[in-house]
């Protein structure tokens, strides 16, 4: 006879977890770099020096920007970023009904976004929430062109993904099309935005 069933680890308790560890090694810049080491990554340059972060899903949308990471850019305009485009092609929460904005290779295309001018520590409390290092999103430099036609080098998040795309929810979607319209990106990319069918 069997004995009882042990009960499941819940995931969502660890994720919090991993999550609260995260942001408690942002706080400390000597524990971070030694905590992306440890995680194959590099963590450049001084807490203090600024760097352009290209936003392009719900960071570009000043809420979710400003008060759930908890980021005031010191600047920001609108940019654009040639050869990828737009995908949705990473797993979200709740599965199969959400699915997270990513950058996805492509010479024919471009994705529109929002520029920030961060510090390097800002973009340390970002990596926090957007659990990198890990297995998901990482950085990359890319070339993003502002409204001035200036190219100014930038750092972006960008994960493995799946080759089919999904849907995102309704709640994120909209901070994608919200976004783009209070930092004045295009109205064909705005269109675009409003065309992507969300998950029911």
């Amino acid at each position: 006879m069997a004995g009882p069933a042990r009960p499941r680890l819940r995931r969502q308790p660890i994720v919090a977890m991993r999550r609260r560890l995260r942001r408690l090694i942002a706080r400390s810049w000597l524990l971070s770099r030694l905590y992306y080491r440890l995680n194959g990554a590099r963590l450049a340059g001084r807490p203090t020096e600024e760097i352009w972060y290209f936003a392009y899903g719900a960071n570009m949308h000043d809420r979710a920007f400003r008060i759930r990471r908890g980021i005031q850019a010191l600047e920001s305009r609108p940019a654009r970023v040639e050869g990828f485009r737009l995908r949705f092609n990473l797993e979200g929460r709740p599965k199969g009904k959400a699915a997270p904005a990513n950058l996805g290779r492509d010479p024919d295309a471009e994705v529109w976004g929002v520029l920030h001018r961060i510090t390097r520590r800002d973009l340390l409390r970002l990596d926090s929430t957007e659990g990198v290092p890990g297995q998901g999103y990482r950085h990359i430099e890319i070339a993003a062109r502002d409204a001035d036609g200036r190219l100014l080098r930038a750092v972006a998040y960008m994960a493995p993904g799946s080759a089919i795309d999904g849907r995102p929810s309704l709640r994120y979607i909209r901070l994608l099309r919200d976004g783009a319209r209070a930092h004045g990106l295009p109205e064909h990319y705005v269109r675009y935005l409003e065309s992507v069918e969300h998950a029911r």
